[in-house]
């Protein structure tokens, strides 16, 4: 079994007296695409923005590689829109990362101009955002999160803006890519069928404050993905079930 890589332990976040975070307990493993999920407003950002630093937990442990989480975090971050400046050129959105760390843009250009032919962006480097297609903002903005080497992916629903079949072949594409990186992943999104298609494992949390109500493994070897499957949709409709039965509690 892979070694851990980020194991939360009771975290808990209130503000202003309202309990949005209680007692979270996660783990993640090295090479691993796990996913959140989770009813609106129950706190699945938040969990990323105290992962992320951008909140200060009330309890509980985070971990990563088995230390306590320092000031230099490990996670390259891809939040819900692709936020792509729409003043600057695709290669210097995606070189933007690595900019604030304090690499020199040519630095930076000469590490991004590689992977532009395998996120797909080939020709396209000194294009604008407003003359991408969705499905090729979102690989920008993900080729911006992972040039910056970090140990480890946290996506916020990355593809949740998208249409239909523009997210299905986002969905393939990122399990691809996932598996020729050997990237440690972890996802949320509000989609059941994407979590099945993605992750080894996922987790379901309560409506606010969050709770881990349940953990699903997903056994299905990635060489026969198909969400039409039996398999497939006995964990997608177990999934629905505790969700939807959690919703109808008073």
């Amino acid at each position: 079994m892979s070694a851990t890589r980020l194991e939360l332990s009771d975290v808990s976040k209130s503000f202003d007296g309202l309990a949005v975070l209680d007692r979270i307990s996660l783990q993640v493993r090295h090479g691993e695409f796990v996913s959140i999920l989770g009813p609106s407003g129950a706190g699945k950002s938040t969990l990323f923005q105290v992962l992320t630093g951008g909140v200060a937990r009330d309890g509980g442990q985070v971990r990563f590689d088995g230390a306590a989480l320092g000031d230099n975090s490990p996670f390259a971050f891809m939040p819900q829109r692709d936020a792509l400046m729409p003043w600057r050129r695709v290669v210097d959105n995606t070189t933007l990362g690595l900019e604030v760390q304090g690499v020199s843009r040519v630095a930076a250009q000469a590490r991004v101009t590689p992977l532009f032919a395998e996120f797909g962006l080939d020709g396209f480097e000194q294009h604008y955002p407003a003359q991408l297609s969705g499905g090729m903002r979102q690989r920008a903005a993900l080729l911006r999160t992972v040039v910056q080497d970090r140990p480890m992916l946290l996506l916020d629903e990355p593809f949740g803006a998208l249409d239909a079949l523009t997210r299905s072949g986002m969905q393939r594409w990122l399990m691809t890519m996932w598996a020729q990186h050997n990237w440690t992943a972890l996802l949320i999104t509000h989609d059941v069928r994407e979590a099945v298609y993605l992750s080894d494992r996922i987790y379901t949390l309560t409506a606010r404050p969050a709770r881990v109500m349940r953990e699903f493994a997903v056994p299905i070897p990635r060489s026969r993905r198909d969400l039409a499957s039996a398999e497939a949709s006995q964990i997608e409709a177990e999934i629905l079930h505790t969700l939807l039965n959690q919703q109808q509690d008073p």
